[in-house]
């Protein structure tokens, strides 16, 4: 069987853009079982309510929403189970320093297959104010305008 090459996204956590503001991000393996592994490539997960929390030097994946495997037996793995995250020493001494500021949070961005091994993307995050979606949202909208007004130009010449 042929190794598996390149990135295939299983789960992006689409609102924690919206929520937060990102600072440092960094790419973590995962410890999974196997039926883990086998519904996470039929592409169900989910990580709506999904954080991290750095516990005694390791960091965890807590609250990641990834189904039962259908074809499963008695074997089969809890759906919210708590799993360890596998980073770097120097990298988990940089997360738990980013989060002893008061405000700063661990949120996975995305959970993909990279050359077969499962990953997840956490970031150290701060949360965003109403103001702050705001004017993202506001900005977003005039960068769409003035795209669109440049695109409408070029094809009237």
């Amino acid at each position: 069987m042929a190794k598996e090459k390149g990135r295939t996204l299983v789960a992006q956590n689409k609102k924690a853009r919206h929520d937060y503001h990102i600072h440092d991000t960094y790419e973590a393996g995962l410890v999974l079982t196997g039926t883990e592994v086998k519904s996470l490539r039929q592409g169900r997960a989910s990580l709506v309510d999904a954080f991290a929390t750095v516990d005694d030097g390791e960091v965890w994946l807590r609250q990641a929403h990834i189904p039962e495997y259908s074809h499963g037996t008695w074997t089969n793995h809890t759906a919210r189970r708590t799993r360890k995250l596998l980073l770097n020493r120097r990298e988990i001494d940089r997360i738990s320093r980013a989060l002893q500021t008061s405000g700063s949070t661990l949120v996975p961005l995305s959970l993909y297959f990279s050359d077969g091994y499962a990953k997840v993307e956490i970031a150290v995050a701060t949360g965003k104010r109403e103001y702050d979606k705001r004017e993202t949202i506001r900005r977003r909208d005039a960068d769409r305008e003035a795209q669109r007004a440049l695109a409408d130009r070029q094809r009237r010449r």
